[in-house]
């Protein structure tokens, strides 16, 4: 009990947070601890696993992406539909799930043919003449194989990027239904150093046992097992007092006075405000039940604002990822360097990412805004892409991939999720796994073809593709204006209605 109550102290010193907060907060960001650190293990096993089948061949792989994530996406709304079935149960399924599914992945790299012992070794993409730090013209790598060393690459790499995108986003649709907007202002920078450790431990661990290879997912699919674990206990505590849960803005005062006026009074739970044209389904789910996320983000003007917002910004994330990839796949020629390699950059961005969520992102939130926010990333976007077109070197690429992800992790992925807390709970659980996973999807694949065509017409020389995505990140920054003020008008909405 003694160091239950010295972990509440610790919790308190860092993040201001109420007491009956405290255990939903560490099981959630435990939860996503666990979530990244098992992502973050197999991602340059992943990544290197792609480049062995050549460059030219990740366009292809993200539009491979796209098909599966339309399959898998309407079948997790689909368990969180189930009546029978509490949010919490469906949750730790799904974990336990991609758990399974990475033993598996063990089994089958395991008996797939080593790069050595394919039908040739993997080409040395250094030695084209026509690859330069442009990446122009790849080598091709894919005939290289044999039909199951490519069929085990492609498919690891569609499973790790449905693993990132089901997983995650079905966790924090668990965690903004237990969470409202003013709580998760202040919370959801420690949630995400939570997740920011999990990449910080993940990658050095990848790092310093490169050598292990395929058996490093075993110890990812023990990851996610902690990770479905954890998820039993995000979890809404409604026993306590509701003066607990008025916003921390108002005065010292007032808050007095709440706290006397609520002991003599009967406590009534506030409710959620949903937005029009989308009210909470109490309906038995039925098999066109799996659609209901796309009927609900169709009903709904916000949540059409909140898909292109994502869109946008998955577009010009995957040119980011297109440049990376190129320059290391030409830089290094060794596999286990490369992966080495994959995993020092993801340490080196994932210390400056936990600085800035520890000490910066509940300040950002509580004190600038959603809309500051969530603009954030468009603008530092917009630099990256006219520093990378003057600049196209392995060291201004470095630097913009640093910035990109510390914006990213630190400012608008938590004023992201944010946008999620004033819709109605139907709309958490389907509506966002379809945005954060479908939509997310059809960014990367239209990225990979908007790329692949620029790469054909301007001669190879992908550097100056970036000035072609501009337009795009400038709709970017417009549309994520107008979402943040939107969705801080809602707030002001819902906490009228449950005062």
């Amino acid at each position: 009990m003694a160091g239950r109550f010295r972990l509440d102290a610790v919790v308190s010193a860092i993040v201001t947070v109420h007491p009956h907060e405290i255990p939903a907060l560490l099981h959630s960001s435990s939860c996503f601890f666990f979530i990244l650190s098992a992502y973050f293990v197999v991602l340059p096993l992943r990544d290197e696993g792609a480049i062995s089948l050549g460059l030219s061949k990740l366009p292809i792989l993200f539009v491979g992406s796209l098909f599966l994530t339309l399959i898998a996406a309407p079948l997790s709304t689909f368990i969180f539909s189930l009546p029978n079935l509490s949010k919490s149960k469906a949750l730790v399924i799904i974990h336990r799930f991609f758990s399974l599914s990475l033993v598996l992945c063990f089994l089958l790299w395991r008996s797939s043919p080593t790069e050595s012992n394919s039908k040739d070794a993997s080409p040395d993409l250094t030695k084209d003449p026509k690859v330069g730090i442009d990446g122009a013209n790849p080598a091709s790598g894919w005939d290289s194989h044999g039909w199951f060393y490519i069929s085990v690459r492609v498919g690891f790499f569609l499973w790790v990027a449905l693993l990132n995108l089901v997983a995650i986003s079905s966790t924090w649709a668990r965690i903004i239904d237990v969470m409202d907007s003013e709580s998760g202002a202040r919370l959801f920078g420690f949630v995400g150093a939570g997740a920011t450790l999990g990449q910080l431990f993940g990658s050095v661990f990848a790092a310093a046992t490169a050598w292990m290879g395929p058996y490093l997912l075993l110890f990812a699919a023990l990851l996610m097992e902690f990770a479905a674990q954890s998820s039993k206990g995000i979890t809404k505590e409604t026993s306590q007092p509701s003066e607990e849960l008025y916003p921390l803005r108002r005065t010292d005062d007032d808050h007095q006075s709440e706290r006397r006026e609520g002991a003599s009074s009967p406590k009534v739970a506030s409710p959620k405000v949903a937005t029009p044209k989308s009210p909470i389904s109490t309906t038995r789910p039925q098999l066109w039940a799996i659609l209901d996320g796309m009927r609900l983000i169709l009903a709904s003007p916000y949540l059409l604002l909140v898909s292109l917002f994502l869109w946008l910004g998955a577009v010009i994330s995957s040119f980011f990822y297109f440049q990376k990839v190129n320059v290391i796949a030409t830089t290094i020629k060794s596999s286990i360097g490369r992966r080495r390699l994959f995993a020092q950059i993801n340490s080196f961005v994932a210390v400056f990412i936990l600085i800035g969520q520890l000490t910066l992102t509940g300040r950002i939130l509580t004190i600038a805004g959603v809309t500051v926010a969530i603009s954030a990333s468009p603008l530092v976007a917009l630099g990256n892409l006219v520093a990378i077109a003057i600049w196209p070197t392995w060291i201004a690429v470095a630097v913009s991939e640093t910035l990109r992800k510390v914006t990213t992790y630190v400012v608008t992925r938590p004023g992201r999720e944010l946008l999620f807390t004033v819709v109605s709970q139907d709309e958490k659980y389907k509506a966002k796994v379809c945005i954060d996973v479908i939509v997310q999807r059809l960014g990367d694949a239209a990225a990979a073809g908007l790329f692949e065509v620029l790469t054909i017409a301007l001669g190879g020389q992908t550097s100056t593709a970036s000035l072609y995505a501009l337009p795009v990140c400038l709709l970017w920054i417009v549309t994520a204006f107008f979402l943040g003020r939107r969705q801080e008008q809602l707030a002001k909405l819902q906490v009228g209605s449950s005062l």
